[in-house]
């Protein structure tokens, strides 16, 4: 089992662009491939990015607080803009070039959801074209709020920090009732529960039983048996899905964690074909209703079969995704670690990669 000296060593977590492929790939799934694949119920695959963002994210802060003594949060904001935005942009562009083109600007209802598409209110705007990305307007505020909670106000405590995010999980929870997409905070914050937990001593010491070598092989079994029947989960409790999906995304919190030493689990989702595409996975979110409007008018006779057309819109995505990843993505996050270089020097960042934007269901 991995020591806690080994885990706050680690610079990379490779295995987890694997888990971001895997979510992609349900997403897209779960959109495009029609009755057959109902029964893995991709749109879960939400929690997944949600849990692996909010993971991610608050351990590159806490690293970072341990380099530097604290986080600038101006530099955090400055990383996030460069990180998200640029691509967000370039894909919302293509999207309105596409509408605009086939006549469909006002009648999908695209200008008047551009409000909510350009101040990041996503979530607020109705179905239609980009209408996935409701969950970046859900994370975008959250890491608003979160770094001042966490890192701003002051320097706290493994159990003052693991209560803040806990508090915070109860009260999402609570609020799902009344409150328009409460719920969909919650797996971000087990994700950044998990980091703390994993960032200090005491709590590693908990969570280390998980990184044994066998542990991710039981968790992966768990994870596919709860993701078949999720569904049948929400209908016995009929509370909106609170236990299937908060079960799920614990699950997936402990399942990171068993990914991060090496393992035979860790080594499949490694492999280069699971990098590349966990590695572009935010961009073929994004590009997703673009790449099965491209699928439709170049091989309409797909629309009866629905798993090929599911292949198709994925390729599509991928070989556009590529190109923005390549061209806009890469060279953008570049640009923004140079500005915050410029603002103050400061000692090389860990080169974990930053999870990216969650996946919706649509």
């Amino acid at each position: 089992m991995m020591t806690h000296e080994q885990y706050l060593s680690t610079k990379r977590f490779p295995a987890l662009d694997g888990l971001r492929a895997i979510a992609a790939l349900l997403v897209v799934v779960f959109h495009y491939g029609g009755p057959s694949w109902a029964m893995a119920n991709g749109w879960i695959g939400v929690h997944l990015f949600f849990v692996l963002s909010g993971f991610l994210i608050t351990t590159l802060a806490l690293r970072e607080e341990d380099r530097n003594g604290r986080i600038s949060l101006a530099n955090f904001y400055i990383r996030r803009a460069f990180r998200i935005l640029p691509v967000y942009f370039a894909v919302l562009g293509i999207v309105v070039v596409f509408t605009y083109l086939r006549g469909e600007y006002t009648s999908s209802g695209l200008s008047g959801a551009m409000p909510y598409f350009l101040t990041f209110t996503n979530e607020f705007a109705h179905n239609g074209p980009f209408g996935q990305s409701w969950t970046l307007g859900v994370e975008q505020k959250f890491y608003l709020v979160w770094p001042f909670l966490a890192f701003g106000i002051a320097a706290l405590s493994f159990p003052k920090r693991l209560g803040l995010a806990i508090g915070l999980i109860a009260l999402m929870i609570a609020l799902i009732p009344v409150m328009p997409y409460a719920g969909a905070y919650s797996p971000i914050i087990i994700g950044c529960a998990l980091a703390i937990g994993l960032h200090y001593r005491k709590g590693f010491a908990i969570l280390r039983v998980f990184t044994h070598p066998a542990a991710s092989i039981v968790l992966l079994v768990a994870l596919v048996v709860l993701q078949t029947h999720v569904t049948d989960i929400e209908a016995f409790f009929q509370d909106g899905g609170t236990v299937g999906g908060t079960t799920y995304a614990v699950l997936v919190a402990l399942f990171i964690t068993s990914l991060i030493p090496r393992g035979p689990i860790a080594w499949l989702f490694s492999t280069a074909p699971m990098r590349f595409i966990g590695e572009r996975s935010y961009s073929v979110y994004l590009l997703q209703g673009v790449a099965a409007t491209v699928v439709a008018l170049s091989i309409p006779q797909l629309g009866a079969h629905r798993t090929l057309t599911a292949l198709a819109v994925t390729v599509v995505a991928l070989l556009i995704s590529d190109v923005l990843y390549r061209w806009v993505e890469v060279p953008m996050i570049d640009v923004g670690r140079k500005v915050v270089a410029r603002r103050r020097p400061a000692p090389p960042r860990p080169t974990i990669r930053e999870a990216e934007p969650a996946l919706a269901s649509g």
